[in-house]
């Protein structure tokens, strides 16, 4: 009986110097993180749009290969060939012909981007995002 108390007196614990380097440490760690996690949430943004612009051209490519005359094309159009927007992303399609449209992907304003629009050519051509 006497062993198990003199075991619990010499028991110890963090003293207050260590857990304060500790919460320290972890305080330059996180004002290191934070400012690039809103960084990479931008870079995240710009994919989102660069990528749903490419497939976009995409569904568009493959509307006109089934039909080269084509004289209309939108959004329901090119979702229809396969195209699904992202969240916050609102897609618009000016179309003049089978060789003259642009689709242009905008993204949701909170978002906080530079450049908040994609867009592509028939050829092609994309005029991307920027965070």
């Amino acid at each position: 009986m006497l062993m198990k108390i003199n075991r619990k007196r010499n028991q110890k614990g963090f003293t207050l110097i260590e857990l304060m380097i500790v919460i320290a440490i972890i305080g330059i760690l996180a004002a290191i993180a934070i400012p690039q996690f809103s960084e990479y949430r931008k870079r995240g943004y710009v994919a989102t749009l660069n990528s749903d612009a490419k497939n976009a051209f995409t569904a568009s490519a493959a509307l006109i290969a089934d039909d080269p005359t084509l004289d209309a094309m939108d959004l329901e159009a090119l979702k229809g060939a396969g195209y699904t927007p992202s969240n916050g992303v609102t897609t618009t399609v000016a179309f003049t012909n089978a060789s003259t449209y642009t689709i242009t992907c905008t993204g949701d304003t909170g978002w906080g981007l530079t450049t908040n629009v994609a867009t592509i050519t028939q050829a092609g051509t994309l005029t991307p995002a920027a965070p």
